[in-house]
């Protein structure tokens, strides 16, 4: 019996020693959160330092940059996402080679461009022209049909 509960403390104790180390990990990565609040759900907590997902733009950013007439690429994405998994990883490094300017914004955070934007699912990349919404491509995408975007629509 007491061998059962000696496993059964290291057990205990091994699992708060997981949970620490974890809150630990977060707060460190939240120092450098882009966000406007550090209530974030882990799957964006673990998204902070990865170098595909380093242009985020926040509700109100992407809101004044529209009504102010300015011409934006957004990528609605979810963390949680499997299309936005694949996508980002070829999305963005294409993006920069070809010099096309890509806002991120998170939809799991901030669920009301659902409504705003009529954003139904993710990955959706929209190119805003002068505001307005010009075109918009649902779903995941590969490189060809990502690089056809940029080719007819943003840098058209």
């Amino acid at each position: 019996m007491k061998k059962l509960l000696l496993f059964g403390g290291v057990i205990v104790a091994a699992f708060v020693a997981i949970i620490v180390l974890t809150n630990i990990q977060n707060q460190d990565k939240l120092a450098n959160n882009p966000y406007d609040t550090d209530n974030l759900s882990q799957s964006t907590i673990d998204l902070i330092d990865d170098e595909n997902y380093q242009n985020i733009i926040l509700p109100d950013e992407l809101t004044e940059k529209l009504e102010n007439g300015e011409s934006a690429t957004v990528y609605f994405f979810s963390p949680e996402c499997s299309f936005c998994k694949e996508m980002t990883p070829v999305l963005m490094p294409l993006a920069e080679q070809e010099d096309v300017e890509i806002l991120q914004y998170n939809i799991l955070e901030y669920p009301e461009a659902g409504a705003e934007y009529g954003i139904n699912s993710t990955p959706t990349l929209i190119h805003f022209e002068e505001g307005v919404e010009e075109m918009r491509a649902v779903g995941g995408m590969p490189e060809a049909d990502i690089q056809r975007f940029f080719d007819e629509v943003v840098k058209n």
